[in-house]
């Protein structure tokens, strides 16, 4: 991880101070309808709600299947038992790893996106303006790091990290959406580079912190 961080920055100054403008322009070529629908599909707000609607659906199955639990030791109806009841019938599902590990990325991303202030791409192609306005929380200025890219990155590299099988089409996935932002002109391509680094250490991080204690938390 300690090598990731230091690839990453060095990347993200770069970006910034040399390879990011011509980058941009040439992937704007590629602009098209697809790109514009991964525009709707895969924000952090989406990934949210629906892997929350997929635990929620997975706990109902379970609940159907053996019962809820939700009365404490003195038979009275109790919230923090119900909680326990809850998260130890969903806290080995691909979904709440998902959510989890989206919930993190955002988290921290959103605050670096409001702590950096960096000018999107659109201020480059109507005024050829550059530059960072920390502390807005205003879109214009919240182009770094893509949210679009850490949320599928948290949860694409998670879903990889779950189900090596089909890591090479969640991982391709990722690539694609990261590479889709610039391309749609959201972002600059050092905008990608940090959120997918983000995502991906969320994804870690979450899965070997609930592997490690997400057992003992359910008994």
């Amino acid at each position: 991880m300690a090598w990731g961080t230091v690839i990453t920055s060095v990347l993200v100054l770069m970006g910034i101070a040399w390879f990011d403008k011509p980058i941009y322009l040439f992937l704007r070529n590629f602009d098209c309808m697809l790109f514009r629908l991964f525009d709707r599909l895969f924000d952090a707000k989406m990934w949210i709600v629906v892997s929350a609607v997929v635990l929620l659906v997975f706990y109902l199955r379970k609940a159907w299947q053996v019962g809820v639990r939700y009365r404490n030791s003195q038979n009275k109806p109790c919230f923090n038992t119900f909680c326990r009841d809850f998260y130890s019938k969903v806290h080995n599902s691909y979904a709440f790893f998902v959510l989890c590990s989206v919930l993190a990325a955002s988290v921290v991303g959103k605050a670096l996106k409001i702590l950096i202030g960096r000018m999107r791409p659109v201020f480059f192609e109507a005024l050829d303006k550059t530059g960072f306005v920390p502390f807005s929380t205003d879109w214009a200025f919240n182009s770094m790091p893509s949210g679009h890219s850490f949320a599928s990155f948290a949860g694409l590299v998670m879903l990889g990290l779950l189900a090596p099988k089909i890591k090479w089409a969640t991982w391709s996935l990722a690539i694609l959406i990261g590479f889709s932002r610039v391309c749609v002109g959201a972002h600059w391509p050092s905008d990608v580079i940090f959120g997918a680094f983000i995502g991906m250490v969320a994804a870690d991080l979450v899965k070997a912190w609930l592997k490690r204690y997400g057992a003992e938390i359910a008994r």
